[in-house]
């Protein structure tokens, strides 16, 4: 890829709205790789920038079993936590590294920003085949595919099985059993909830939401603009749910992660957890002392006759504007989201529970995770069910920062009592179409 399109590309993006930019990435060239990309002639170095536990196991993995394409991995902070800033900065200076991992929720907005690459050329249909259809549809964006998906994170509810056995509970398939049970939970230990509401955590509410069927993201293609919606029946349906197990006092209020949730679950004052796949990991490591007294169930649904999930982050591996190694790069990508010795290197060296993307590669996670913490349970089984059920009709819009930080700001303020979440839903409504106008992007208020 030259610099001279490179600042053709800026041209056309900065002209262009939200759509005709998807559009236009596409339309001002693609930069071809040279023919003899990673060949014994041309050997080349892939530069990649991750976060995730385990990268380093796999890029090791990579290097060991090619000649010809070698990668180079730095370890950079996660999303959240400075890593998006960093890669949007790197590629404004045109230094980015070639491979990126970026997280579903991002990923619109790095490609509205002319930030990534269409991978379209190399994701054959034969190899969407591979990944779960959900997650091909994230990463797919005006017709076009700029990621590889590496994992779904479909949503699952973890409780403390000794708990619910003493008291007589099984694990609720519905949302109104969820809220029985949590009044169940409170009246045999009053100090005891059954899960969280995390008020710092947007992406937990957008999970909510996304499985009782919102979409707050759809496209005008005939307009060329976005269209916003985060206050539809399904977003408010959830959150008066949820506002009244918080003014009930059903359920606990400490932010993720937090010292506070954390003593919750060694104490055993918070006896569920409503993560995603990954989450199990996390839950072992908090809390190893338990082992053998959790188990993991289906999230609860809307309805008892059919499972639904939302998605809670799950992760992508995108080719930056500045990388001139597009093919290497894919092929890398693939490698670790579909071959058996990438699946097994990036579980197998961390604790990671990540559903994997490719439901082929499911039995190569399963073997390589101790499950002794849930007593033996097969969650992988769990995970696979669950992502199928992902809700496909969601997408992400090239906004999320200005949506979350609205709507973080005012879960903190529902839980505090000084708003509500319906409240909630509209400020980040407002707040996401102000920014995208801001911006210069064609919007639509739908709401």
């Amino acid at each position: 890829m030259s610099r001279s399109w490179s600042r053709s590309l800026h041209a056309c993006v900065g002209a262009a709205t939200a759509l005709a930019a998807l559009a236009a990435l596409t339309a001002c060239g693609g930069g071809a790789d040279a023919p003899a990309e990673g060949t014994a002639e041309h050997p080349v170095t892939v530069t990649f920038w991750a976060w995730t536990k385990g990268s380093q196991e796999v890029v090791d993995a990579f290097n060991a079993s090619h000649d010809t394409i070698k990668v180079k991995f730095e370890e950079i902070p996660s999303g959240g936590n400075g890593g998006y800033p960093k890669i949007a900065n790197a590629v404004k200076a045109g230094i980015a590294p070639d491979l990126l991992s970026i997280e579903y929720p991002m990923l619109s907005q790095f490609v509205s920003q002319g930030s990534l690459q269409d991978l379209s050329g190399y994701l054959t249909d034969d190899i969407k085949k591979k990944f779960l259809p959900q997650t091909i549809k994230l990463t797919t964006l005006g017709g076009k595919n700029w990621a590889v998906p590496f994992d779904a994170s479909p949503q699952v509810f973890y409780y403390r099985k000794d708990f619910f056995e003493k008291h007589h509970l099984t694990p609720p398939r519905t949302w109104d059993e969820f809220r029985t049970a949590a009044a169940q939970v409170r009246k045999a230990a009053p100090d005891t909830r059954i899960a969280s509401f995390f008020p710092d955590d947007p992406t937990f509410f957008q999970a909510m939401a996304w499985q009782a069927g919102a979409r707050w993201f759809t496209t005008d293609t005939a307009r060329n603009a976005w269209q916003v919606d985060t206050t539809d029946p399904a977003t408010l349906k959830t959150a008066e749910y949820w506002q009244g197990l918080i003014d009930d006092d059903l359920v606990n209020t400490s932010s993720s992660f937090s010292p506070e949730w954390t003593s919750g679950l060694k104490q055993g004052t918070l006896v569920g957890y409503l993560g995603a796949s990954w989450s199990a990991g996390v839950l072992a490591g908090i809390v190893p002392e338990e082992k053998g007294k959790w188990a993991a169930a289906p999230v609860p649904s809307w309805d008892a006759a059919q499972t639904a999930s939302g998605m809670i982050q799950g992760s992508t591996f995108a080719v930056s504007e500045n990388s001139h190694k597009k093919a290497a790069a894919v092929e890398f990508a693939l490698w670790m989201a579909t071959s058996e010795a990438g699946i097994k290197a990036r579980i197998g060296a961390s604790t990671s529970t990540a559903l994997p993307a490719s439901p082929a590669m499911v039995p190569v996670a399963q073997k390589a995770i101790d499950t002794s913490f849930f007593g033996g349970q097969d969650l992988y089984a769990l995970y696979l069910q669950a992502g199928r059920s992902i809700k496909p009709d969601w997408i992400w819009g090239p906004s999320t920062g200005a949506t979350n930080s609205a709507l973080g700001d005012q879960l903190r303020e529902a839980v505090g009592g000084g708003s509500t979440l319906s409240r909630a839903v509209r400020t980040a409504q407002d707040a996401t179409v102000a920014d995208l106008k801001k911006r210069g992007l064609n919007v639509e208020d739908a709401s």
